[in-house]
């Protein structure tokens, strides 16, 4: 099975909507977390993800939409669109969401928000990925978080190779190496690059594919305004950042 692999949707329906188009109906569906949290379409963004996904593990934004957890280390603006969100989540959705746990794991992969463990570290850098390989013996840890896409892979020697995929691309999961992979943001990327992110990964075939796509921009933006939620919110989705 192929599987596409979410972070990071952040209630953006409109990119979401494009991933979905992006995707086979045979496709397993990882997400990553953070399905709330900045956009203007909590709900629907739940919803979706509750009916398609395979497996789900749960976000900081998720968690602070069910109990507060870490909203007083939130920026002014995301404290604002988490505070609109709480208003506005369905009862059932802050229910599933609560049902959720901060990792699934399988022989071949891990899933987890930031990084094993500490499930909302953000691995940002060799260090911060030596760390993630020394919690867990899994092959592939894959995580969001940052919103930027890329990998770390740890040689047989010990040494850690980075690759960031600011454009998307294809790489191989090498026989005797381990993987960090951040398959980006599909509501709000980070990079420097507006276009949404997400991964394919092929067990079978050892390849993974971040794939970048344009999705309406001015349609979420608007969607924001109606909302009355900050006007930075919006604007960072043309800057990627």
């Amino acid at each position: 099975m192929r599987y596409a692999v979410f972070s990071d949707i952040h209630g953006n329906l409109e990119s979401l909507e494009v991933a979905l188009g992006l995707i086979d109906d045979a496709d397993g569906l990882l997400c990553l977390g953070d399905i709330v949290g900045y956009g203007p379409n909590p709900n629907e963004c739940v919803e979706i993800v509750r009916k398609r996904a395979t497996a789900t593990v749960l976000g900081n934004h998720d968690v602070a939409a069910i109990d507060n957890f870490g909203l007083s280390y939130f920026n002014p603006a995301a404290k604002e669109a988490m505070k609109w969100t709480q208003s506005v989540l369905l009862p059932e959705h802050h229910a599933w969401l609560n049902t959720l746990g901060y990792e699934f794991r399988m022989p071949e992969y891990l899933l987890v928000h930031g990084a094993p463990v500490n499930y909302f570290e953000y691995i940002l850098d060799k260090a911060g990925a030596a760390r993630a390989f020394a919690a867990t013996d899994a092959p592939v840890i894959f995580v969001g978080h940052t919103h930027i896409a890329g990998y770390y892979a740890l040689r047989p020697d010990g040494s850690i190779e980075a690759k960031h995929l600011q454009q998307g691309g294809t790489f191989s999961l090498d026989e005797g190496s381990r993987y960090v992979v951040n398959v980006g943001s599909i509501g709000q990327p980070r990079d420097l690059n507006p276009r949404a992110s997400f991964g394919f990964y092929e067990p079978a075939a050892r390849t993974i594919e971040i794939v970048r796509y344009e999705y309406p921009i001015a349609r979420v933006q608007e969607k924001i305004a109606s909302a009355h939620l900050p006007e930075a919110l919006a604007r960072r989705l043309v800057m990627g950042r």
